[in-house]
């Protein structure tokens, strides 16, 4: 005869071997930082930056000389918030305006963001080698790799929005911590709804990094709505879980609202505090639209004028952005739709430089480039990954997959409402970070659980060593193709695997 299940879930709220995480952590975070700084400053087109380093970089440094705003003189609009641009600044700051400078925060991030992966993995999965697995797959995914090394906007927006996720799921380990210790005192049955779970400071956090990715890019609010209904559903799960007696009832009252004070009103302060430059400033782009492209008077006048003007200047650059579509005639040769971006069919062209000029490679003629290349050892197995994501987070109802699909959808799925606008391969450098999480996820049930037979996890262990093992040999292939290295034309040539990629 079965013993029947335990009422409540076992008291689990956090990996134990905290010295020998951090121990991991910190070796892995080193050999990332290694590979992101190494050869930081080049290339760059003849000392200045290259692709679209040439937007940001200029506005970076008018940030830092220009009293804390830009205004893109060469095109007359600033079509994206301050908060890349100000990372940007910083490392201006520090090291001038040349590629060490304008690059030195995209580095530091992309390294932290391994750092991250491997804490938010480790706690997801209570295992300190499944971490070190995502944060080892995370170094050599190559998407992620090149935004680290280009001062570029995309590698910040994907830095917060991940950290907003290792917030939350920190933030549900306290829940249920607080929802044990209420059970334990008996006190859970003291209101119908369940007990109240005071401030939660890592869901405070977390809103204040999502106000920050929407101050990088306005694609970071499509990570607030999912990133709230995943942060409701993990209370509902709490309080489902220690037998609160109306847990839907109890989420309603007690939790919708704090969420959205902490995952919508603060990043909303967060955004707005971004143009703090802005406001301060008599010079910035609409800084006055009040009063002169618009009128003073009329149904909004009791909102304040700098609001107002905010918002006029906020329609102007959605005007733009809603004008970059095919339909306007607006073409560009290494464009891609989102359907291409789960499988990397068309990476993006960066850098690029040929000739007799071009040394270094032991021939005649060399070539140097820098592409976004996701490393196809990972990526071309993404809706494998996906598709497993998926049994598991429905069928086994396993709240890890289900956060790797809240973030990847959030990253993915809003762009095909908008599938006529020009779009790029760096748009989905905010999902990568995901989709190695995923593999990571993956690769610990190939492992096996720790109580199984030592056949088992020997079998498990080479399976996940080999695949580790391509995936690096993988991403040392396509070196040169990621660093600008100088290789024949036949090798360049050799490392277009697809025809989508020439």
């Amino acid at each position: 005869m079965r013993s029947p299940g335990p009422l409540v879930p076992d008291p689990d709220f956090g990996p134990t071997d905290r010295l020998r995480g951090w121990i991991v952590t910190a070796f892995i975070t080193a050999i990332a930082a290694i590979t992101r700084f190494t050869m930081l400053a080049y290339p760059t087109d003849a000392g200045t930056p290259v692709f679209d380093e040439k937007h940001y970089v200029p506005q970076g440094w008018q940030v830092l000389t220009g009293g804390g705003i830009e205004d893109n003189p060469g095109y007359g609009l600033v079509v994206h918030p301050p908060i890349g641009k100000q990372m940007i600044a910083i490392g201006e700051a520090l090291f001038g305006y040349n590629g060490w400078g304008w690059r030195f925060s995209s580095a530091l991030v992309g390294t932290l963001m391994v750092l991250l992966i491997i804490r938010i993995v480790r706690r997801m999965t209570r295992s300190t080698l499944i971490g070190a697995i995502a944060g080892i797959l995370l170094i050599v995914d190559g998407v992620t790799f090149v935004s680290s090394r280009l001062g570029m906007l995309d590698i910040f927006l994907a830095f917060f929005v991940l950290a907003a996720l290792g917030c939350l799921v920190v933030d549900r380990d306290q829940v249920r911590e607080r929802m044990a210790k209420v059970y334990e005192e008996g006190r859970i049955g003291d209101s119908a709804w369940g007990p109240r779970l005071g401030f939660r400071w890592w869901r405070f956090g977390a809103g204040i990094l999502l106000g920050l990715a929407c101050g990088t890019k306005w694609s970071g609010m499509y990570f607030i709505l999912f990133f709230g209904l995943l942060s409701v559903a993990f209370d509902l799960s709490a309080r489902r879980a220690y037998r609160v007696q109306h847990p839907w009832v109890g989420t309603a009252v007690r939790d919708i609202g704090p969420a959205l004070y902490a995952l919508v009103v603060i990043p909303l302060g967060v955004y707005l505090a971004s143009y703090w430059a802005w406001f301060t400033s008599e010079t910035g782009v609409d800084r006055h639209a009040v009063g002169n492209e618009i009128g003073e008077g009329g149904t909004w006048s009791f909102i304040p004028s700098a609001l107002r003007s905010l918002w006029y200047y906020s329609g102007n650059v959605l005007q733009f952005h809603a004008g970059l579509t095919n339909s306007a005639g607006n073409h560009h040769p290494w464009e891609s739709k989102p359907w291409t971006w789960p499988m990397g069919l068309r990476p993006m062209l960066y850098y690029y430089a040929d000739g007799e000029q071009v040394t270094g490679c032991g021939a005649a003629s060399c070539v140097k480039a820098v592409m976004l290349i996701g490393t196809p050892a990972m990526w071309w197995l993404a809706l494998p990954m996906l598709a497993w994501a998926i049994w598991q987070t429905f069928v086994r109802r396993d709240w890890r997959y289900a956060v790797v699909l809240t973030g990847y959808g959030a990253a993915y799925l809003p762009w095909f409402a908008t599938l006529d606008r020009q779009m790029y391969y760096f748009y989905a450098v905010a999902l990568a970070p995901f989709m190695v999480m995923g593999f990571a996820l993956v690769l610990g049930d190939v492992l096996g659980k720790a109580s199984a037979s030592v056949e088992r996890r020997t079998t498990g262990l080479l399976a996940v060593s080999l695949y580790i093992g391509l995936v690096v040999a993988n991403f040392v292939y396509l070196w040169p193709i990621l660093t600008a290295m100088p290789i024949t034309p036949e090798s360049w040539q050799n490392h277009l695997w697809l025809p989508s990629w020439k």
